[in-house]
């Protein structure tokens, strides 16, 4: 599917029943409106996808209309804040592919946006991405900078140059929809504030009801997410979800009953059964104590973000997440996966979402 082919995805809209012959037979309980499904290739940059694609639907709900916003666009805005904040850190910071949620409201505020026609991150004749080449000559520069015991004035100039070199350079003017814009006219069109927003987590090594600084590698800009019990996470996510609105998601996606493949997420008490993506089955009972067991045993880590956009139910009743993937239209639904709410409780690191589903 092209990445400029924008369009509500339907499938959803259309069908109330999804179902595999003689397995899993889903029925969407709610959904909101979300854009095309599209693919981060070769790349780390999750982050951007899910969270443009949540602003994507936010718009959306808003009553803004349809955008397709470059995901790229707000890559570089970060890795020009990643690589001062390394600098300045003298190397001793995070630098590397991932962010979070939080980076692409932040990005938004910083830089701008631009629509994906206007900058696709693409040079002439490239139609997939691939940053490892990027990524690996982007920290070397920086290494090589602090190398020199005292950075001089350009060493950010050079640092951009290598990513004009590999993504093209971000024009400073365009037009779009017959108007003329700039990066951060275009972003205040939009009208999407980070203020408006809530990041939400569940770990008991912090106080419930407080924030704090999430422990995890990719949070190099040091966001603060809001504590509280699981359950009032999962009960604050369907929530908003029945509400109308949609959430970034960020957590693990390593563990065995994670199929993109088979469009699936579950957290089964036999991970070695044989039919395990052929039908449902019994799901261990997830308890905060064996969540924060698995986050500080290094089993829940923060690996991939993706973006939720409803509520639906097995054949047995189990309820389950409908989650819009960044991996292409890989699977049997188009690159949306189920998770069941056992997954979801175990392995979910974070929840970003309006502030409004809450009252104060």
């Amino acid at each position: 599917m092209s990445l400029r082919n924008f369009f509500y995805s339907t499938f959803l809209l259309s069908f109330c029943t999804i179902a595999l012959p003689a397995q899993y037979t889903f029925t969407v309980d709610e959904h909101s409106p979300y854009t095309s499904v599209k693919s981060q290739d070769r790349t780390g940059t999750c982050w951007s996808f899910a969270t443009t694609s949540f602003l994507e639907s936010e718009l959306l709900r808003m009553g803004k209309g349809k955008y397709d916003l470059s995901e790229m666009f707000t890559v570089r805005t970060i890795y020009e804040d990643k690589a001062l904040n390394y600098i300045l850190r003298q190397g001793k910071a995070n630098f590397g592919e991932g962010s979070l949620a939080h980076d692409v409201l932040r990005a938004v505020e910083m830089g701008g946006a631009v629509p994906q026609e206007v900058y696709s991150g693409l040079l002439p004749g490239q139609t997939s991405y691939d940053h490892s080449e990027m990524s690996a000559a982007l920290k070397g520069l920086l290494d090589g900078v602090l190398q020199g015991k005292h950075p001089g004035s350009r060493w950010d100039d050079a640092f951009r140059a290598v990513l004009d070199v590999y993504m093209g350079a971000v024009p400073q003017e365009f037009s779009y929809r017959g108007k003329k814009y700039t990066p951060k006219t275009f972003a205040e069109k939009l009208g999407i504030k980070s203020s408006d927003y809530i990041s939400l987590t569940s770990f008991t090594h912090h106080p419930f009801y407080t924030s704090f600084i999430l422990e995890i590698p990719d949070n190099y800009s040091n966001g603060s997410y809001y504590n509280i019990p699981l359950d009032e996470l999962v009960a604050a996510v369907d929530k908003a979800l029945e509400a109308g609105y949609t959430i970034a998601w960020d957590g693990d996606v390593s563990e065995k009953g994670f199929s993109a493949r088979h469009g699936l997420a579950i957290l089964p008490e036999d991970p070695r059964r044989p039919d395990l993506f052929d039908k449902p089955g019994p799901e261990l009972k997830v308890t905060q104590e064996a969540r924060q067991e698995a986050f500080m045993s290094f089993f829940t880590t923060d690996d991939h973000l993706m973006h939720i956009v409803g509520l639906a139910h097995d054949q047995q009743g189990k309820k389950y997440y409908v989650v819009k993937n960044s991996w292409g239209n890989l699977g049997p639904y188009g690159g949306v996966i189920y998770m069941s709410e056992a997954y979801f409780r175990m392995k979910t690191v974070a929840v970003t979402l309006h502030k409004s589903v809450f009252s104060k």
